[in-house]
């Protein structure tokens, strides 16, 4: 007998693909056009950056999401399709201003950078609501997120005359947290007790340690793709520093799991959640960092701070909040990234002679983090409670985290 829900995917998944990729394909025909005005040594300069966030977008979070032992296929299956579907809804919507001034929407090799960077904050939310939702839903979660961040990034730019690396950096904050929104507003009765089948197993911990090698080395063009090279040194100052953040926060994650461990053991699920928290805090403050021991410290910070959260947040936030987090972006992505924040703010100041200066930046700098937030959260309860409706025919409870819903086994197809 099939399952109730597999007609949802024929009636659903396929029409709502291929109505969306038809209209890009017409928005794209009529609309977009190439920039050729480059030349060969900016194309040889910045393909391999591309490549860089290309792997992390797509192998990084794809692998990262396979430790669930039955969900493997959709963790990395599902995040390739969201993240196709919102690239090129994230290069329509950058390119908005592109159209009202040229009549054309210009693309090149930055605006594809940029918009698989908005791609990585909705790839970022979906963590929290990993195996509890179908890929109609995560399609809609994607769409939504990378419209809501770009508008985040657009009054951002537009009140506030926020930099293009700033702006775009806050994907970590404001990813989490709509997440959080999302999460909480899809809240399960019952889940506080853990699902019937959210375990893993050390097979799909290796794919999982994959993903985070992956993003661990490739987090630097990450933190740096955006960063302006002059003067001469600020792109290799950026690689160096989110380097030395991560190498800080690997060791640190790594102490602190075993202090934690009541065996002294290392844990593979709480590295993965720590690892990478000095490259996520000492991107949100990028601009602001100018000497080596400053990264080194950040990471550190984030490393202890992110290692707590993953250790008693996570539990505290299910059973206050009723807010299941799956991949625990609370602790990976929200927390680094608040630190960030508030480091930032810290360097400039710091750095600043002038206090009128000083504390105009620290106006600013406080306003984004509130818009963000504001934006963020609304947005995450509004886009919940519309994917919450019956009509997208949610997994069931106990077919929550189980690829057998969505992927055909032919090992286990009955045969007459």
């Amino acid at each position: 007998m099939p399952p109730q829900y597999a007609p949802s995917l024929r009636s659903r998944l396929a029409p709502l693909l291929l109505f969306l990729q038809t209209g890009f394909i017409i928005v794209f025909a009529f609309y977009t056009e190439i920039e050729r005005n480059g030349n060969a040594d900016d194309f040889s300069k910045c393909y391999p950056e591309f490549q860089d966030v290309n792997v992390i977008v797509i192998l990084g979070f794809g692998f990262l999401g396979t430790f669930l032992v039955r969900h493997g296929f959709s963790g990395s299956g599902f995040n390739l399709l969201v993240a196709a579907m919102a690239t090129q809804w994230a290069l329509i919507l950058n390119g908005v201003e592109s159209l009202y001034d040229r009549g054309r929407l210009r693309i090149d090799l930055k605006s594809l950078v940029v918009a698989e960077m908005c791609t990585a904050s909705a790839l970022i939310s979906i963590g929290a609501v990993l195996g509890k939702t179908n890929p109609v839903q995560l399609i809609l979660i994607g769409l939504l997120e990378v419209s809501g961040f770009i508008l985040n990034k657009w009054l951002l730019q537009l009140l506030l005359n926020t930099q293009l690396l700033i702006s775009i950096m806050m994907l970590h904050i404001f990813g989490s947290l709509f997440g959080l929104m999302l999460t909480g507003i899809l809240y399960r009765k019952g889940s506080e007790r853990r699902f019937e089948k959210e375990k893993f197993d050390t097979k799909m911990g290796l794919f999982s340690m994959l993903g985070t090698v992956f993003l661990w080395m490739f987090w630097p063009s990450f933190n740096s793709v955006l960063v302006d090279d002059w003067p001469p040194g600020r792109k290799l100052g950026a690689v160096c520093s989110t380097y030395l953040a991560l190498a800080v926060s690997a060791v640190t994650a790594a102490a602190v799991s075993v202090l934690s461990n009541p065996k002294g053991k290392l844990n593979l699920i709480h590295l993965q959640s720590c690892i990478l928290a000095g490259g996520v805090a000492v991107g949100v403050s990028m601009s602001a960092v100018r000497h080596p021991w400053e990264a080194m410290i950040i990471g550190f910070a984030a490393a202890i701070i992110s290692s707590v959260g993953f250790q008693y947040l996570k539990i505290h936030m299910l059973l206050a909040f009723q807010c299941h987090d799956t991949c625990a972006i609370l602790s990976s992505h929200a927390l680094p990234g608040l630190l960030g924040w508030l480091a930032h703010l810290v360097l400039q100041i710091k750095d600043s002679d002038d206090h009128t200066v000083a504390i105009r930046f620290a106006v600013f700098h406080i306003c984004s983090l509130l818009i963000t937030i504001a934006l963020s959260v609304t947005l995450g309860i509004l886009t919940g409670l519309l994917i919450r409706l019956k009509f997208w025919r949610p997994p069931q409870y106990n077919k929550c985290f189980d690829d057998q819903a969505f992927w055909e086994f032919s090992h286990l197809v009955v045969r007459k």
